[in-house]
């Protein structure tokens, strides 16, 4: 197994502390207004990510402030296409004004987990993706169908775990609403994670164990004590002889 990792967060939704987690990550997956965050917070994050040498991505999300995205949406593929140009677009924008590159595209809650099996919204994610710059990096979950849809299209990918949320046997996470989606724990989440880096596998919510190939590790920054976990993941990964590299640089 790979000796590197990148380790991304969600940032710029106007929730966690941003500042702390940018000491932290190697990647800021930066909210596009549609979810979460104002043009002014998002342009700070940018301008923060760029300092710290944290590379961007565009966190695309379905139009749904009031549930932050976290709803599944049935939209028209032209529309939900057209959604995410604009949101790239409009990150892109406020990246470039700080110096900043916008490096890869990550969709964010509802429409993440919609995109793994749901082929009209995967492929309206791929082309509005390559239509605005085919050398954007698709993220996203392993075997994934917007992955193998933006492989075929000829995008760069990034595969991707998560430290604190539970995951099915058939690799897929656990429903927020279920028992065991979330887990709480820094040394637990730490431990976890230097085992999935170092072994390609996690354990899943029935006890069994999965391979997971993952390139980077999402730490929420927006649950309790989402600094804390991030930290102790990070120290872990490092004693562990693992070096922290982001895949999508600027």
């Amino acid at each position: 197994m790979p000796q590197t990792i990148d380790l991304n967060a969600d940032l710029g939704e106007g929730v966690g502390d941003d500042d702390a987690m940018l000491t932290i990550v190697t990647s800021a997956n930066i909210a596009c207004g549609f979810h979460a965050g104002s043009p002014t917070l998002l342009a700070r994050t940018c301008a923060q990510a760029h300092r710290r040498g944290v590379a961007i991505g565009a966190q695309v999300s379905y139009p749904d402030r009031e549930g932050f995205g976290r709803r599944y949406m049935a939209m028209d593929p032209e529309d939900l296409r057209a959604d995410i140009v604009y949101q790239i677009g409009a990150l892109t924008a406020l990246a470039s004004a700080t110096g900043a590159r916008v490096t890869y595209v990550k969709p964010h809650g509802a429409l993440y987990n919609t995109v793994v099996a749901d082929e009209e919204q995967a492929a309206a994610v791929v082309a509005a993706v390559r239509s605005v710059d085919p050398g954007l990096a698709v993220m996203g979950l392993p075997r994934s169908l917007v992955l193998d849809l933006a492989r075929d299209a000829g995008l760069p990918v990034i595969t991707e775990a998560f430290a604190d949320r539970g995951y099915r046997p058939d690799g897929t996470l656990v429903p927020r609403t279920e028992a065991g989606a979330l887990l709480t724990d820094s040394a637990q989440i730490a431990r976890r994670v230097v085992d999935l880096v170092t072994t390609g596998t996690l354990t899943a919510v029935d006890g069994s164990t999965i391979t997971v190939d993952a390139e980077s590790v999402c730490l929420h920054g927006d649950t309790p004590g989402a600094v804390e976990h991030a930290m102790a993941t990070r120290a872990a990964l490092l004693g562990a002889g693992v070096d922290l590299s982001a895949i999508a640089r600027g």
